[in-house]
């Protein structure tokens, strides 16, 4: 087993479940900040998709939370403008540094600038948070 792999393997085993909210508390568009461990992390409802994001942008520590989510424009050639990523971007509020909600990393720079992401379930009517 790889170092990196038994690191998360390790990381998986310490989280422990949070429920958050129940479903209908958390309609498409809207998310809620909670504090969990001295953390704030931001679930974000997306469609109907649930995603778990740490509220602190890594450039200077902005609330990434309560950044816009959306798209982007992808790479293109020149004088050619593509948007891409529908909802699947949030966007610091204090310095539009842009984050994959999936994977957490920097649309600028995505081998060293990330952001915590965190999985979500929903069971019984209730959203889940794991952290």
């Amino acid at each position: 087993m790889e170092k990196g792999q038994a690191e998360s393997e390790a990381r998986d085993l310490r989280q422990s479940v949070h429920v958050v909210c129940r479903t209908e508390e958390l309609p498409p568009g809207e998310r809620k900040i909670v504090e969990i461990g001295g953390r704030t992390i931001g679930v974000l409802n997306v469609g109907g998709e649930y995603f778990a994001v740490r509220n602190t942008c890594p450039h200077q520590g902005g609330p990434l939370c309560r950044g816009s989510v959306g798209g982007t424009m992808l790479p293109s050639a020149p004088q050619e403008w593509i948007f891409g990523l529908e909802g699947r971007v949030i966007r610091c509020p204090w310095h539009g540094w842009e984050f994959e909600l999936e994977s957490g990393r920097s649309l600028f720079d995505p081998e060293r600038a990330r952001v915590r992401v965190y999985p979500v379930t929903v069971e019984a009517g209730k959203v889940m948070l794991h952290a």
